[in-house]
């Protein structure tokens, strides 16, 4: 079995991210920049220091910043938004080039520039509680400000219309996304069967390297390793691992995620090895990945526009706990990065809420990783608590949560 990604064709990927780059630049960038006030962006990175978000600005195939470049998006009185570039180079027909460094400086343009729109909110990449929107290096502040002048005192932190311009998805890239999280499901359903693991043999360790191999030939970046884990009667999930071969009876989990075409997958399933004369996984096992699902049912229904990530956390617990689960929610957005620009839904280790990033809202037109477990007890395993950790992609949009391609409800089988 083979794992083919959609597009492999360096130069196709190319032509596709350039042709969302321009949908995207014309569709959100206005909106997103009424929506939060500000009248002229500035994006300011130097090569290898690159802002987290200047390579979904500039368009394929470049791969870092040339020497200093500078970004400029200025909103017009009719609402157009001009983009304009101050670098040695150029970015195509994307970017109107305007500076000229045989008659003046490269801060003397950004200044004159400026200058000529006269903006009253000028946003910059500095943020305390978004690292994506937080991308200004020190020096470059200083020098921004400097070049600025009397203007530095009209700038704003662009958070909100960093995080906003990172989080949205166009209708183009949402139709590719449900391809690439088809194309994970497709590879966890592989290395969970026969194909890769021979019980008695086959180590975690192997199942993730296989993971990870067969990403990588297949051009698609891992966005971080793979992890493959066991739990098993008399080997709990809360205590250290006694052993990583593979056996028969184990329950095994995954935690994979990937990122092609500019867009992030982050997944989580569980599989069985059938011990001798087992046909099925135990009942407890079952009932175990049911709760789960309910889990995952009630963190979708409580997901809605206009909650911020803490809202949709306290919401989510009370129901589960009052439904007899025991629960722990740590979702979080996906996009440009696995980890990505938007409301934080709990962290596994914060429970009560998460300042700052979990009081952001949740808009449409955003991808999330549901990323949940819940702690039940299996009665064939002489009442061992199991715990199930699913991990699964989903979109709001049009106001509603939904799975980009399903999810998982019955456990791989291994024989």
């Amino acid at each position: 079995m083979t794992i083919t990604p959609i597009e492999p064709s360096l130069r196709r990927q190319a032509d596709v991210q350039n042709q969302w780059l321009a949908e995207r630049l014309a569709m959100l960038l206005p909106a997103l920049m009424e929506r939060t006030g500000i009248d002229l962006w500035i994006v300011v990175a130097r090569e290898y220091n690159e802002d987290p978000v200047i390579m979904t600005l500039l368009p394929a195939p470049a791969m870092n910043a040339r020497r200093r470049t500078i970004l400029i998006f200025a909103r017009r009185d009719d609402g157009v938004v001009d983009r304009l570039t101050l670098d040695r180079y150029g970015y195509g027909d994307l970017y109107q080039q305007v500076w000229n460094p045989d008659t003046e400086s490269q801060d003397d343009c950004l200044a004159r520039i400026v200058g000529e729109y006269n903006p009253q909110r000028i946003g910059i990449d500095t943020s305390a509680t978004f690292a994506f929107a937080d991308g200004l290096s020190h020096h470059e502040h200083e020098r921004l400000l400097a070049a600025l002048g009397p203007l530095a005192a009209r700038c704003v932190s662009a958070e909100p219309l960093v995080i906003g311009w990172l989080e949205r998805r166009i209708p183009a890239e949402l139709a590719v996304y449900t391809e690439l999280v088809a194309l994970g499901h497709r590879l966890i359903a592989i290395a969970f069967s026969r194909t890769v693991i021979t019980p008695g043999i086959t180590t975690t360790d192997d199942v993730v390297w296989w993971l990870r191999q067969t990403m990588h030939e297949a051009g698609l970046r891992a966005w971080f390793q793979p992890t493959v884990s066991i739990q098993a009667r008399g080997m709990p999930f809360n205590t250290p691992a006694t052993r990583n071969p593979i056996w028969s009876g184990d329950l095994l989990h995954c935690d994979v995620g990937f990122c092609h075409l500019g867009l992030c997958t982050d997944q989580q399933q569980h599989a069985y090895v059938l011990a001798r004369g087992e046909t099925a996984p135990p009942p407890g096992l079952v009932t175990a990945l049911a709760q789960a699902n309910h889990l995952q049912d009630i963190v979708m229904a409580e997901m809605q526009v206009g909650r911020t990530g803490n809202q949709v956390l306290a919401a989510a617990r009370e129901r589960a706990i009052n439904a007899g689960l025991q629960p722990s929610i740590y979702s979080h957005p996906l996009g440009f990065y696995g980890h990505a620009a938007g409301p934080t839904i709990g962290l596994w280790d914060r429970q009560d809420g998460v300042p700052g990033a979990g009081d952001y809202p949740l808009y449409d037109e955003t991808v999330y990783a549901i990323e949940l477990n819940n702690v039940a007890i299996v009665p064939e395993w002489d009442d061992q608590p199991v715990r199930i950790a699913l991990e699964e992609d989903a979109v709001l949009t049009s106001g509603r949560m939904e799975w980009l391609h399903g999810r998982q409800t019955q456990l791989h089988v291994i024989e």
